[in-house]
């Protein structure tokens, strides 16, 4: 019987400095989880890029304006899924002329394994 697997989980920040797009925030925070590491797992386990299950979680001050189909553009490949929470910030200009916006995002990678006795 197989089981989800969790091998990695990635954590990254992003920010809007300027126009208060919580989308453009999550997709840097997603791109900052990412891009630091070399993660080489389908070839250490012999499986393709298409087995892998990337989970992203978004924090933002409000989840509801994520659009889940420009993060899941970020990945290349995997089948991915995309939830969207309250966290994050807002830190307001000292003008008054709106927020920068910051993003957190967590990408846990995992696979489906069989399951040990």
């Amino acid at each position: 019987m197989a089981v989800k697997k969790r091998v990695a989980l990635e954590i990254g920040q992003g920010t809007s400095l300027r126009s208060g797009d919580y989308t453009s925030a999550a997709e840097r925070a997603v791109k900052d989880a990412l891009w630091h590491n070399s993660l080489n797992m389908t070839q250490a386990f012999g499986v393709s890029k298409e087995a892998m299950i990337v989970d992203v979680e978004i924090g933002v001050q409000q989840p509801e304006q994520i659009d889940a189909s420009r993060i899941r553009a970020v990945f290349p490949y995997g089948s991915i899924s995309v939830t969207a929470k309250h966290g994050g910030l807002d830190i307001p200009k000292p003008d008054g002329s709106g927020a920068t916006l910051i993003a957190v995002a967590a990408v846990v990678v995992s696979f489906m394994v069989e399951a040990q006795a």
